[in-house]
């Protein structure tokens, strides 16, 4: 059995993220690098075959939060124009 991507963190906010993902082309393209990033993560951090640096790996889980900032500030404001208007 395989165990989860860790790296999916936003997996219960798919609505608004697929709402943002509609009206805003930069967030579709930030959050389509995010998945891509963490699918790949996954996959360094999970395979059996040749050992993949710690830098690279490093390097890479500091861009992915990176995008993870961004991704957590769009979903912030998109819940807080939602807010917005249900008052």
């Amino acid at each position: 059995m395989k165990s989860q991507n860790k790296y999916r963190k936003f997996q219960l906010q798919q609505k608004n993220i697929e709402a943002l993902e509609r009206q805003n082309s930069r967030f579709k393209r930030v959050y389509s690098e995010y998945e891509n990033m963490s699918d790949e993560l996954w996959n360094l951090e999970n395979s059996s075959g040749e050992p993949v640096p710690d830098d690279f790996i490093n390097a890479m889980i500091l861009q992915a939060s990176y995008l993870e900032d961004e991704i957590e500030d769009w979903l912030l404001q998109f819940n807080e124009k939602k807010a917005d208007i249900k008052h």
